[in-house]
């Protein structure tokens, strides 16, 4: 389990351990450096689910980071005889061509080319990604947001779409997965402000740029063919401690 420990992994892990199988963590944290292979064995694994991420806008760093932990685990799958590579992607990457998105489009090639049987899910964000935004920016009492459509979907939905996906074996790539229902980024981050008791003032920004027209034109929501969670952003967040 490559990223066992960040907020989708650690839904995975658990839903996997839930139904029986045995989970190892790949991290930084149980010892294992994925992004220079330190220490990555995979002897006797079935099947590596990978959700590793890396904080950056920046597409040199994406790509570099998703280039070198790749590299790492399809070589020592290879290498151990891993029947099954299971990648965790993002809907909308082909067409929003900047940043981060690229570092994912190099992951999902050289998966697709990388000789171990491949699974590739693509979902929206998570209902997380409003407060991370807040968290990220704040100018005084002012929190500026980008003007975006969105469609999040709970991380333990993804989790389990995973582990289906670990059960059912390779399938190359499969259905992208979105949530229940399209918001406005601007009302997810006033509805947390307000849930949480937070006082600031929420400025919608519309991004310059094709990653700020991506954000506005939709190609970061699911389109025909998707499947798509349960849990809406309000139940989530009804959840949430205040």
């Amino acid at each position: 389990m490559a990223g066992g420990t960040g907020a989708v992994g650690r839904h995975v892990v658990d839903v996997l351990r839930e139904r029986g199988h045995e989970a190892v963590v790949l991290a930084r944290s149980a010892g294992v450096d994925l992004v220079t292979g330190r220490d990555l064995d995979l002897g006797g694994v079935d099947a590596v689910v990978d959700v590793t991420s890396v904080s950056t806008q920046k597409q040199a760093e994406a790509e570099s980071f998703f280039g070198a932990v790749t590299g790492h685990l399809l070589e020592a799958g290879k290498a151990s005889g891993v029947g099954h590579h299971v990648v965790l992607s993002i809907v909308g990457i082909d067409d929003a061509p900047t940043g981060y998105y690229r570092g994912k489009v190099l992951q999902e090639r050289l998966v697709e080319e990388g000789g171990v049987p491949w699974t590739i899910l693509r979902a929206t964000q998570f209902h997380e990604f409003a407060a991370q935004i807040l968290a990220a920016l704040r100018v005084g009492p002012l929190h500026p947001v980008p003007v975006m459509r969105n469609e999040p979907v709970a991380a333990r939905e993804v989790a389990e779409h995973l582990a289906d996906r670990v059960e059912k074996g390779p399938a190359g790539r499969v259905p992208d997965l979105g949530g229940p229902r399209e918001e406005r980024m601007a009302d997810m981050a006033r509805a947390y402000l307000r849930h949480t008791g937070r006082r600031g003032f929420v400025l919608p920004v519309p991004v310059p740029g094709a990653g700020g027209r991506a954000m506005r034109d939709g190609t970061l929501v699911t389109g025909a063919g998707a499947v798509h969670g349960r849990q809406t952003y309000a139940e989530w967040l009804a959840a949430q401690p205040r």
